[in-house]
């Protein structure tokens, strides 16, 4: 998942920094998220951070007044760089092909991995949340944008009348992002893609299931018919 510059424009001082300095506090924060998702929080040190930055112990502390500063950099870090990723994907998550192409993304990037490492996001929680309340917060914010991301695909269906009235775009969403971070984890250790993809399948044949009579479904995974001024018209599952 390609990650964008973090953000943070000032030193342990309170002062703006110059460009340069911008430039090498987000040299430090690149460093140590990936170091801490190759090999965790606790077994990444601020030294092993400075030595992979190629910075000086001075220029480290100018920006991060310790550790627990700098992990919180690194979740706002990840946290931008998994919602850049999916962005081209959020905004056709209103359709089920569009949610298809999600799930299906998702599921080849981490094939691409060869399992390893697991979301970064969740790789960090599964470290964080129970000893740094700050952290746990952060990340608590990051997986609600991307559950609100989901939703918004997911409430624009059922808004046009193509998700049946019971179905609830909040618990679908959440149920998805659920899917894939318990897919992921359970991927990971087993070294095999079935668990992401079966949850992820599993989720978006319940979404099909509840697709109103203004778009009824084939077999799953073939096609489906919308119906538009009264004459149906097939489109293909991408």
């Amino acid at each position: 998942m390609s990650p964008p510059v973090p953000g943070g424009a000032g030193g342990q001082d309170g002062r703006r920094i110059t460009r340069k300095g911008q430039a090498t506090r987000a040299r430090i924060v690149e460093a140590a998220a990936g170091l801490m998702y190759a090999q965790g929080v606790a077994g990444t040190s601020t030294e092993d951070v400075r030595v992979a930055a190629s910075v000086s112990s001075s220029q480290l502390y100018h920006y991060f007044a310790d550790k627990n500063a700098l992990v919180r950099a690194v979740v706002a870090y990840q946290t931008e760089a998994v919602l850049a990723f999916q962005q081209p994907l959020f905004s056709r998550l209103d359709s089920l092909a569009g949610l298809a192409a999600w799930a299906d993304t998702l599921v080849d990037f981490h094939l691409g991995r060869h399992l390893r490492g697991g979301c970064p996001l969740g790789s960090l929680a599964s470290e964080l949340a129970d000893v740094d309340p700050v952290a746990r917060e952060a990340l608590a914010a990051a997986f609600a944008r991307w559950e609100a991301a989901i939703r918004q695909g997911l409430a624009a269906m059922h808004a046009r009348g193509e998700l049946r009235s019971e179905a609830d775009p909040e618990r679908l969403a959440l149920t998805l992002l659920a899917a894939v971070q318990g897919g992921l984890l359970l991927a990971q250790t087993r070294r095999e893609v079935a668990p992401l993809r079966i949850a992820l399948d599993t989720v978006l044949d319940h979404i099909r299931s509840l697709v109103s009579d203004v778009v009824r479904p084939y077999p799953v995974g073939s096609a489906s018919v919308v119906v538009t001024s009264g004459v149906p018209v097939r489109v293909e599952r991408h």
